[in-house]
């Protein structure tokens, strides 16, 4: 309704009123990273609410690994963080080790964290590069599916699959590297570092990613602790905690004797910040750029962690030792065990009751956790924010809904 000021036909005040509008995002939008549907409440462009729907992609993998052995149940773990199925398969075969008091032989130690953290640096080469592509960005994409499918060539020399591996097992591995394997995997390492370079000005510090992310999406250390967030989005926030360093001794074992650091900010500094990108002037301490740049400098962590894995791998001169056997049976008895895998935490729960078929099998979803604080992080942000702060937590949905 409009009307005269002052009887000046000139001046005209306007009484706008707005109403609230539902927009549903997904689950069909690229930017959501699966079938993921989010319902935004919106008042013109500000976000005032975000509901997550889930469950599209749900396949009862927890209620299928009760009829299934341990080792039958691996190529379901595949399934649930497809971008870090040898993760997957590790949290999993530490868990029934830890029921069964089952220890690996020194050599499938090594191999393990070599498999482990070249998974590691695959996950964060596709957070790098999606992320990316949900904010406007195509080359970088480009740029890191180059450099994965090089190492999925590593994974396929090794156990014959590119996506669903079902190599680290019950025991150890299915099977030793190949010869000539370490060579090749040198080969990419030394190609590969120097690129990490590229990757920081096509996207760390471009100005346009940085007003996109920067500020946006602010998780502080106390609400990503009360939501069990976890991994880059808990450390983003300025947490230090790394499973790998402080979770259970059958877990951080596999790392005794191994270098590294926990990235996290303190103090203002990043580890060994003078070797990469300044912290722009814009970003703040759990906002979605110092997600992004958490797992950026994971890799670094991850390079380095894949030299000493292959030194000490190349040291052995022991038997890898051969996988527990399918109808191995369980103990009466019950083990949880997190593992640090690239998106967080990433629990698994066992009961035994005596027969080779657990009585109950769990997973507890690192992915699942972050994605709960969404609605947190988007409260009053602008409806074109909403894929900056999704594609920060770097969620997939196979491991959330299982």
């Amino acid at each position: 309704m409009a009307q005269m000021v002052d009887d000046d036909p000139r001046i005209i005040e306007f009484d706008v009123r707005t109403d609230e509008m539902l927009v549903n995002m997904g689950p069909q939008h690229p930017s959501t990273h699966g079938v993921l549907r989010l319902v935004l409440r919106t008042d013109g462009e500000i976000v005032s609410q975000v509901e997550s729907h889930i469950g599209y992609l749900h396949r009862c993998a927890e209620k299928i690994g009760e009829n299934l052995t341990p080792r039958q149940w691996i190529p379901y773990t595949d399934r649930m963080d497809y971008l870090a199925a040898m993760n997957m398969n590790l949290g999993w075969s530490l868990t029934v080790e830890k029921l069964m008091r089952y220890q690996v032989s020194e050599k499938a130690r090594h191999l393990r964290v070599l498999i482990a953290e070249l998974g590691r640096l695959a996950s964060h080469l596709v957070g790098m590069g999606a992320y990316g592509l949900d904010l406007g960005t195509f080359s970088p994409f480009l740029y890191a599916f180059r450099e994965r499918e090089k190492i999925l060539d590593l994974f396929e020399e090794t156990c014959g699959a590119r996506l669903t591996y079902s190599y680290l097992t019950v025991g150890g591995a299915t099977a030793d590297l190949p010869p000539g394997w370490l060579e090749k995997c040198e080969a990419f390492l030394d190609q590969f570092t120097p690129l990490i370079a590229e990757y920081h000005s096509l996207l760390t510090t471009n100005a346009i990613f940085v007003k996109r992310t920067a500020a946006i999406g602010i998780l502080s250390e106390a609400l990503a602790i009360d939501y069990g967030c976890s991994g880059p989005v808990l450390r983003g926030s300025g947490v230090d905690q790394d499973l790998r360093r402080d979770g259970e001794s059958i877990y951080t074992s596999m790392y005794d004797g191994y270098a590294f650091e926990v990235v996290v900010q303190k103090n203002g500094h990043y580890p060994r910040d003078h070797a990469y990108p300044p912290v722009p002037r814009e970003a703040v301490v759990g906002d979605s750029w110092h997600r992004f740049y958490v797992r950026m400098l994971e890799v670094v962590q991850s390079v380095d962690l894949i030299r000493q894995a292959m030194d000490r791998y190349s040291a052995c001169r022991g038997p890898l030792g051969e996988p527990l056997k399918i109808n191995e049976k369980l103990p009466v008895g019950d083990a949880y065990l997190e593992t640090e895998c690239p998106r967080g935490q990433m629990g698994f729960y066992l009961v035994g009751d005596g027969t080779p078929i657990p009585w109950r099998a769990r997973a507890r979803s690192s992915s699942f956790s972050n994605l709960s604080v969404l609605h947190e992080l988007c409260r009053g942000c602008l409806i074109a924010d909403v894929p900056a702060i999704v594609g920060s937590l770097d969620i997939v949905m196979g491991e959330i809904d299982r």
